[in-house]
Order: structure tokens, then C-alpha cells, then sequence
């Protein structure tokens, strides 16, 4: 049994098409990311699988209950680490994980080995009040807060967002420790590099899956050789290449563009001849491997097509 199903998922928010004909399987003990930009429907999703709200169409089930009908049984299995921090800021971290755990009816000292390896990070700490807390603790203690329970399953909703990058390597290396006990965890991120410690991904735009898959096998359905283009005025580069009738695609990627040729039309030889004749100095063009924020680039302009 997979422990979070969803089939052709759709929700509305007056107009606006939110999710349309989402489908998924997770299954026991793996990590699925949702991966995508802001507004690209992942909140939604985890709150109709979380039961906080209703589809519109579509069915889904958590552990085997129904989201709808066994909403109930569903929110005694499940964690939920909401996007926004929401724990009582006026409250310490003790008292929070205490409030918590009386919520589901055990306690920190029951359940003190379901958080044990996270909570002694912040146990220093236990009577400062959450909203003193950096970024890096209050997601340790959200955390914390979802799991005193011990759930099946965990949604964490763009867990890492504003988090720095220590902070955010040690969050995915915890969550590699709970899936080796068993328990499933669906995480949503807006960051292209966290889909690679992901087991299964689907790269979600405008409410609408692209593509779901292993990340390995994802980059390896890009179906273009990939380049990477340099010179010394970036900015008029990436005007330049788009004005180029033989590049088929051009993105800003940290220092560098990436860009995909146009089959017959243009070589590598021609865009530097191109760019030459333009006035570009310094110009570097290498061949590289894509990654799935390129496949994701990729998938969604064809979807826009």
C-alpha cells in the first residue's frame, strides 16, 4: 500500500485554477519532493492531503484513509510543518513541544525518542521563547513539533525557505535519518537543488505536474545539448542570445547563461562567430550536463507552447 495516494486532484480559489488533474503515489519510507515556484500550487496540494482543506475533484487517500471521509484518522498519522513559521512565539520550545504532544494526547517523555536526535540540537535552549529563536532552531523545533506523535507520514512545506545553507544541509540530513525509520515524508521546495535528495520528484508549475520521476531519470530525459555561455557584459549576452535565431532557449544561471541550440541552424562555431561579430569580448561557450532546474525550464516552456 502506498502511503499517500492522489488522483486527478483539482481545486479552485474562485477563478483560479490552484491544481488541476494532480495524480501521485508515494510509497512507504521514501522522500517525494514537489518542486516548483511560488504560486505554483504545492500549499494546496499538502493542505488537501493534510485535510485542512476539500478538492474540488479527484480522490485521494493517506495510509490507506480517505481525505475526505477519514479526515480524522488521516490527522492522527500525519505531521505538518506549515510554509510560515506558526508555533506560539510567546511560548518557550519546551512549552511548545509539551503543547504539542498534549494536542495528540501523549507526551514529550512518552514520545522522547520519536524527536530525541533533533531535539537535544536545541535542548540548550528549551526555555527560550520561540520567537528568540533563529531560523535554523525554530525549524528544528517545528520539526520537533511534527513528529512528537510519531506520524506515518510528514508534509513540510518549504521547510528551508530563508533558512541559511548550514542550516538547510543539516534539515535534509535529518530527513534522510526519519526515512530510515520508515516514515514517508513529502517536502515541497522552490529550490531546484534539494530535488536531487529527493527519491521520486514532480516538477509542479501553474498547478500542473510536468514531469514526475527519479531525479536521474528526469535529467536524463533533457533532450538538448546544453551550453554554457560566458562574456564580459552579461546583461547584453542574454538580450543578444535570445535575439539569436538559432538559439532555441536562453536562461540566466548564476554566472553563466544556459543555452540549447536549434537543430541544423546553429553549432557552437556559429553563436561564437555570432557573438564575435558583435562585440563581445572574453566570450566562453562550454558543453555541460544539465540539472533538473534546466529540465524544469525546459518542460515549462513547452508547456507554455
Amino acid at each position: 500500500m502506498n502511503a499517500v495516494s492522489a488522483n486527478l486532484i483539482g481545486k479552485k480559489y474562485g477563478k483560479l485554477q490552484a491544481l488541476s488533474g494532480i495524480s501521485l503515489e508515494v510509497g512507504e519510507g521514501d522522500i517525494f519532493g514537489l518542486i516548483g515556484p511560488d504560486g505554483a500550487g504545492k500549499t494546496t496540494l499538502f493542505r488537501i492531503l493534510a485535510t485542512l482543506i476539500l478538492p474540488d475533484e479527484g480522490t485521494a487517500s493517506v495510509c490507506g484513509f480517505d481525505v475526505v471521509k477519514d479526515y480524522a484518522n488521516i490527522r492522527k498519522v500525519v505531521g505538518y510543518m506549515p510554509g510560515r513559521f506558526s508555533l506560539y512565539q510567546d511560548l518557550t520550545v519546551l512549552e511548545n513541544l509539551t503543547f504539542f504532544a498534549s494536542v495528540f494526547h501523549t507526551t514529550v517523555e512518552e514520545n522522547y525518542d520519536s524527536v530525541k536526535d533533533i531535539y537535544q540540537q536545541i535542548e540548550p535552549f528549551k526555555n527560550r521563547r520561540a520567537g528568540a529563536l533563529s531560523g535554523g532552531m525554530k525549524q528544528k523545533l517545528a520539526l520537533c513539533c511534527a513528529l512528537i506523535h510519531e506520524p506515518s507520514v510528514l508534509f513540510l512545506d518549504e521547510p528551508t525557505t530563508g533558512v541559511d545553507p548550514v542550516s538547510r544541509k543539516e534539515f535534509w540530513t535529518m530527513l534522510q535519518r526519519l526515512k530510515q525509520r520508515g516514515i514517508s515524508i513529502l517536502v515541497s521546495t522552490p529550490y531546484m537543488d534539494e530535488a536531487s535528495l529527493c527519491d521520486r520528484i514532480a516538477l509542479i508549475q501553474n498547478g500542473k505536474f510536468l514531469k514526475t520521476d527519479t531525479p536521474q531519470n528526469i535529467i536524463k530525459g533533457f533532450d538538448s545539448e546544453l551550453w554554457s555561455v560566458r562574456s564580459d557584459h552579461m546583461s547584453k549576452l542574454l538580450s543578444d542570445l535570445r535575439l539569436n535565431e538559432g538559439v532555441s532557449s536562453s536562461f540566466a544561471f548564476g554566472d553563466a547563461h544556459h543555452v540549447t541550440l536549434k537543430n541544423g541552424k546553429c553549432n557552437s562555431h556559429d553563436l561564437s562567430v555570432y557573438l564575435d561579430g558583435l562585440k563581445h569580448t572574453n566570450v566562453c561557450i562550454q558543453k555541460i550536463e544539465p540539472n533538473v532546474e534546466d529540465c524544469f525550464m525546459q518542460l515549462s516552456g513547452k508547456n507554455i507552447l
